[in-house]
């Protein structure tokens, strides 16, 4: 593959850090742009401190860097990052671009089961904020691929896990086995969740850089079967070689009593209870040839560095022990 200058929109985190690393190693000249005025990868990667919410930066910016690629892996979670803000970084890119890769979510769907990348998207009205501004940038995406030739390429992917996850969802469960606590089970335990191994998404995100049928199209990258949430416990145990034990909790409970899937009264992974969405991966196997790493052998390696790394923090369970006590008094 020939030597790129690539644009990683945010790439000091998880997914960025780790694809600034893989396209160092390629051989690729990388610059990031996020908003602070250092970062740690020494002199070969090219700082760039902006606001990729705020266009007119870009347009002062971007056009003199003339890139080849651009990564655009960051959604600002306090202000949102609206389809506006995605078009805005594309026309300032200029028309040298071989490349613009979006990173969306399985959430861009809005709900379902099995989707493949040809279904329907999210309505603008959504009312989640996040679900409908994936759903919008894409469709603004692919509307200026057809009629800009704008070499677009969209990746879905569902719950990312790995090393240095920067959301509190493994380390949330590793945490309270080591600490010997049961964990709270949000209802029965079978609602459906899908994952992905950050390698494994920064392996396509790599692979789509090169294969020329990528352009113009979505890709679903994730592991094919999804897991119901006992049995991501489960996984989880095994990985640690600890013991699980559960409490099954009504979500009616959990939510009466000031439970959120995002906190700060947490009472499951970070996000990790909301409504299944799951994907079928066929077209990135077909066109990509995307393979997955055993999710036992993933979650294994996250241990082993959630171990090397993992900051415990002084856990506050009064709010687990109180959905416990009512669940038990209940019956």
């Amino acid at each position: 593959m020939e030597r790129m200058k690539v644009l990683v929109i945010g790439g000091t985190q998880f997914i960025g850090r780790l694809l600034v690393k893989s396209l160092m190693k390629a051989g690729h000249k990388v610059s990031i742009l996020h908003r602070r005025p250092e970062h740690d990868f020494g002199k070969k990667v090219v700082n760039i401190q902006a606001d990729r919410n705020d266009g007119e930066s870009l347009k002062r910016i971007l056009p003199g860097e003339r890139f080849d690629v651009i990564y655009d892996n960051v959604y600002d979670w306090e202000r949102g990052t609206t389809a506006a803000h995605v078009e805005a970084t594309v026309r300032a890119a200029g028309d040298r671009l071989q490349r613009y890769i979006f990173m969306s979510s399985v959430a861009a769907y809005g709900d379902g089961l099995n989707h493949h990348e040809s279904d329907a998207l999210a309505p603008d009205d959504h009312p989640d904020a996040y679900v409908r501004n994936k759903a919008m940038s894409e469709r603004l995406l692919f509307r200026l691929y057809h009629r800009n030739k704008v070499p677009v390429v969209t990746l879905r992917p569902p719950y990312i896990y790995g090393p240095a996850n920067p959301f509190y969802r493994e380390q949330f469960f590793w945490d309270r086995m080591r600490d010997g606590r049961h964990i709270v089970l949000p209802g029965d335990g079978r609602r459906l969740m899908q994952f992905v191994f950050i390698k494994d998404l920064v392996w396509a995100c790599m692979r789509v850089l090169e294969e020329p049928n990528a352009t113009g199209h979505a890709f679903n990258i994730a592991n094919p079967r999804p897991v119901t949430q006992e049995e991501l416990i489960q996984y989880l145990g095994t990985a640690a070689g600890k013991r699980v034990m559960t409490v099954s909790v009504p979500r009616k409970r959990i939510f009466q009593a000031g439970g959120h899937p995002m906190g700060p009264q947490l009472y499951f992974g970070v996000y990790f209870d909301m409504p299944a969405i799951t994907q079928m991966v066929t077209k990135a196997q077909r066109v990509l040839g995307f393979r997955v790493t055993e999710f036992q052998t993933g979650l294994k390696e996250t241990y082993r560095w959630y171990l090397r790394n993992h900051r415990k923090p002084k856990n506050d369970y009064a709010f687990e022990d109180s959905l416990m006590t009512v669940a038990a008094a209940a019956g």
